[in-house]
């Protein structure tokens, strides 16, 4: 399948994905025109991806001479992927307790069937990725919404800020599109399964699923090839 091209969510997408295996390393500078003419794009969206992984705490600025990448390590990346599993697998537990109302169990029901979509086709296609971080955040923010507790969201809010802890901090493979889509399939039907058992009222399993669905961030170490010397 050819690369879809990369457009918005994709050219931050790509970025990070070079961050993480080390193309660009902690040091290097990053420059709007020829990062936009490596990505075939115009300078715009590299723009607004590189503002993005600043917010998140990837990279720096350099004043007027771009960016760089952040120094970071394994166990930072993995302690913030940890609070994010607890805080988010909290809300879950606190929906499960005190149960969806009729038109938050409508809401999750369509951001959920909007993933059947994007999914049910077998593969992944120009425009998917852009689709899927909208599905994924869509879900994520409705789930924390849901909870009642503006401390989680305020909490989440902090540690997305360091680098690779947030849900939507996504870094993709694009020489392995087959195996980005079972990767992306299975966060799918997690929060299948974790809306199943919120609406079966099962707050302990609800709680697990959601800090196992974070935790599968950390078991994939592809994320971390930067750090593998």
């Amino acid at each position: 399948m050819e690369k879809p091209a990369k457009p918005g969510q994709q050219v931050l997408v790509a970025l990070r994905r070079m961050i993480a295996d080390g193309t660009i390393k902690a040091g290097d500078r990053i420059a709007e025109i020829p990062t936009a003419e490596a990505l075939g794009v115009s300078r715009m969206p590299v723009r607004t991806a590189l503002r993005a992984l600043e917010h998140e705490g990837l990279v720096v600025k350099l004043g007027a001479r771009g960016y760089t990448p952040r120094a970071v390590d394994a166990d930072a990346i993995t302690g913030a992927i940890e609070v994010r599993g607890v805080l988010e697998g909290l809300a879950a537990r606190r929906v499960s307790e005190r149960r969806l109302t009729a038109a938050e169990t409508a809401r999750l029901d369509a951001i959920l069937a909007e993933g059947d979509a994007l999914f049910a086709k077998g593969h992944l296609a120009d425009g998917d990725l852009d689709l899927f971080y909208r599905y994924n955040l869509a879900f994520h923010d409705a789930l924390i919404t849901a909870s009642g507790n503006p401390s989680i969201a305020l909490a989440l809010g902090r540690n997305n800020h360091l680098p690779f802890a947030s849900a939507a901090a996504l870094a993709l493979d694009w020489d392995d599109l087959e195996g980005e889509y079972h990767h992306l399939l299975r966060a799918h039907r997690e929060h299948r399964a974790v809306f199943e058992a919120i609406r079966a009222g099962d707050s302990a399993r609800a709680e697990q699923l959601m800090r196992g669905h974070a935790a599968v961030a950390i078991a994939n170490r592809r994320a971390f090839r930067m750090l593998a010397d």
